[in-house]
């Protein structure tokens, strides 16, 4: 019996990654740490031996490890930058002719070989530069940007209505934040009682689960095309691919291919600034002054994740009487205030009620999605996820700030 119901699968992903994230941030912080100052830290103390005495030899090394850790993550970003860009790029743009589940299979196999990897390179205590590697690697699969952009072109291919859309979306999102709040709120208690390795494990068992409900439990709503020439050689798979791109945009009129161009460059630029301060906010987080160990992490993660909660009962309480676009521009406002806030946030408490101000961060990703997906017809729903997810895929968000941070 197939289950058309893509939101399991969204929640374990979810689970998934909102615990993998901020523990690879740390697991990669804490080896840089004991690589530079020439011995290790126990698990049940802080991340780090935070120093705030600026004149201290201590806080110099707080610095330089902040550094690498900043430089890494950025080589780790470039690292699968070409092959998951080519692999949505490739992925999404079949799944209008293939159906949904492939790209589907392939990006939860790469995240689930990763997490496996992961495992090991804490078990073994092999080299962390390794993930370097594994990145690239589990980029050619495909990767979260894969997955997410998959879910949200299924989804849409079970909606007839516009309204319909947006409000489903918004569920997603909204499960995505619920996971990720209680994920978040009880990862630096599972790193401070099982370690990276075990912390490491339960991520990847709950992958395998999600890969075994994609295989075997997961229907395709939309009917399959065949290819109409199956011997069609790799260069002019190619050439459709980006002939198809071309013909998203021509057979558009002239104010949707203004409207089209618009969207994607104000969910990339926005998706640059929000998404990409997820592992900044953790390095911040640990630095001196704030100095917060595991736990705080967590909190400060499960606050952070409210704004999914958030952002769906603004949108569906804003649906009723103001128009999309309306209530992205009042979800970016109210990010802007706390983007610049955070500026100045150099307390515990203040951090906290910095994260309040991103109650309504969600709202513009989840209204701007259903606005591209209303402008382009049903069967160009996979082209058009690939363009956005190809955007977001590329990390620049990751690059550009971690680069700063460096």
């Amino acid at each position: 019996m197939k289950i058309f119901l893509v939101e399991p699968a969204i929640f374990l992903s979810a689970f998934a990654m909102s615990l993998t994230m901020p523990l690879a941030t740390q697991y990669v912080y804490r080896r840089i740490w004991e690589e530079t100052s020439n011995y290790s830290i126990a698990l049940d103390s802080n991340i780090s031996e935070c120093e705030k005495n600026k004149s201290s030899p201590l806080f110099l090394l707080q610095e330089e490890v902040q550094k690498k850790a900043s430089l890494f993550s950025l080589q780790m970003d470039l690292s699968g930058l070409i092959p998951g860009v080519m692999s949505t790029f490739i992925l999404l743009s079949h799944s209008d002719q293939q159906g949904r589940k492939l790209p589907l299979i392939l990006s939860s196999v790469s995240s689930l070989a990763t997490s496996v990897w992961l495992c090991l390179l804490a078990y073994f205590a092999l080299p962390f530069q390794l993930l370097i590697a594994s990145s690239f690697i589990g980029a050619l699969g495909g990767n979260f940007t894969t997955f997410w952009g998959a879910c949200f072109a299924y989804i849409v291919d079970q909606c007839k209505e516009g309204k319909q859309t947006t409000v489903r979306i918004a569920i997603v999102d909204f499960i995505i934040g619920l996971v990720s709040g209680l994920t978040g709120l009880s990862s630096g208690y599972i790193l401070k009682e099982l370690g990276f390795v075990w912390s490491f494990l339960i991520a990847a068992v709950v992958l395998a689960g999600n890969l075994i409900y994609i295989l075997f439990f997961l229907g395709t709503p939309a009917k399959e095309t065949p290819s109409q020439n199956d011997s069609v050689s790799c260069g002019e798979a190619f050439k459709n691919l980006f002939y198809r791109t071309f013909m998203l945009f021509k057979n558009a009129p002239g104010r949707q291919k203004f409207l089209l161009s618009m969207l994607l460059f104000t969910m990339m630029t926005y998706f640059f600034v929000v998404v990409g301060t997820g592992p900044i906010f953790i390095l911040y987080e640990l630095d001196a002054p704030l100095c917060w160990n595991e736990v705080f992490i967590g909190y400060g993660s499960a606050l952070g994740s409210v704004s999914f909660l958030s952002s769906f009962l603004g949108i569906w309480l804003f649906s009723y009487c103001m128009e999309d676009i309306h209530i992205a521009f009042v979800g970016l406002v109210i990010t802007m205030g706390g983007m610049a806030m955070t500026a100045f946030a150099r307390t515990t408490l203040m951090m906290f009620l910095v994260r309040l101000l991103f109650i309504f961060a969600v709202v513009p990703l989840s209204v701007l999605r259903s606005m591209l997906s209303k402008a382009v017809r049903p069967t160009e729903q996979g082209e058009l996820h690939r363009l956005k997810e190809g955007d977001e895929g590329t990390v620049c968000p990751n690059t550009g700030l971690r680069l700063i941070h460096v």
